[in-house]
């Protein structure tokens, strides 16, 4: 049954306090997200990593699912190849990606390239859906490439212009990587979510997720490698799989379900913050002068891409 129609003179909006509160929490559990990757690094091959972040997730989304929503929802086709799209972007590509970056860099280093997530959803949406871009947006996303470029490049910008190969190094490319496959996450979200919750869209990207993530790890002839049980690491791994992926995978679902994918990209600019904040206090990691310089213009950039109405 329908609800009463509201007369024009008295209609609200809708308020979305409480969401934008959940969305900066996530923000604040990805950041954290970033110390625990950091730790595992140390223990656990990429593809290990990531297949025990989701198979912790997966049997916690699927219990949640079942208790909510009765079970997981019978999926017609489109549902079937949007949610596999989704675990192979947000949680396959991303985690192997996310995982072999913090192998390799530092932990609030590598968060800064995460500043990049809502130019890159702007341009896959402008480019496979010929959403247009002002030129406004445009000279954001010029702005926040180039903040991108003196972090990679640690400040030192001619000589990342003239030896590209010893700039981005396998970590620099992997989280490259890990940006586009969450953009790609993103905008497949928009489609992907029409006829589904949030929590069962989510239980089913998780499911695929993991099962590429189990096919991948048969043929990984380093996912063999032991693990080296420690409390730290078996923390991080909890965090990774309940905290940093069940409760911030939903909620972000839901952002991108009442806000769009733009406006919810937009609260990934505090990832960065939290995830550097965060390396310093817990992993006594240095704050470099390019980070914060490059951080800046990245977020500045940001922040003109995804001006409302321009």
């Amino acid at each position: 049954m329908n609800a009463p129609a509201i007369p024009a003179a008295t209609a609200k909006a809708p308020s979305y306090t409480a969401l934008y509160v959940k969305l900066t929490l996530v923000a604040l559990f990805w950041g954290g997200t970033f110390i625990a990757g950091r730790v595992l690094a140390g223990s656990l091959p990429a593809t290990s990593a990531a297949t025990g972040r989701f198979a912790i997730a997966a049997l916690l989304l699927a219990g949640l699912t079942w208790k909510l929503e009765g079970g997981l929802p019978r999926l017609n086709r489109r549902q079937l190849l949007a949610t596999f799209a989704l675990g192979a972007t947000g949680i396959f590509l991303y985690n192997i990606s996310f995982f072999a970056a913090l192998a390799r860099m530092p932990a609030g280093r590598t968060a800064l390239f995460v500043a990049l997530n809502p130019v890159a959803t702007a341009l896959l949406l402008a480019i496979v859906f010929r959403e247009r871009l002002s030129p406004a947006r445009w000279a954001g996303i010029a702005l926040a490439l180039f903040g991108a470029l003196v972090v990679i490049s640690r400040g030192e910008l001619l000589a990342a212009l003239t030896d590209l190969r010893s700039t981005f190094g396998d970590g620099e490319r992997a989280m490259l990587c890990a940006v586009a496959s969450w953009a790609a996450y993103t905008v497949i979200g928009r489609y992907a979510l029409e006829g589904l919750s949030p929590l069962a869209s989510t239980t089913c990207a998780a499911l695929w997720g993991l099962a590429l993530l189990c096919v991948a790890s048969l043929f990984d002839t380093h996912a063999s490698t032991g693990f080296h049980p420690t409390w730290q690491a078996a923390a991080a791994m909890a965090y990774l799989g309940a905290i940093g992926t069940v409760v911030a995978f939903v909620w972000y679902s839901q952002g991108i379900r009442e806000l769009g994918p733009a406006r919810t990209a937009v609260f990934t600019n505090l990832v960065p913050v939290f995830g550097v904040l965060l390396s310093i206090c817990l992993l006594g990691e240095t704050l470099m002068p390019s980070m914060v310089a490059g951080g800046v213009l990245v977020i500045a950039g940001v922040m003109l891409t995804n001006r409302v109405g321009r």
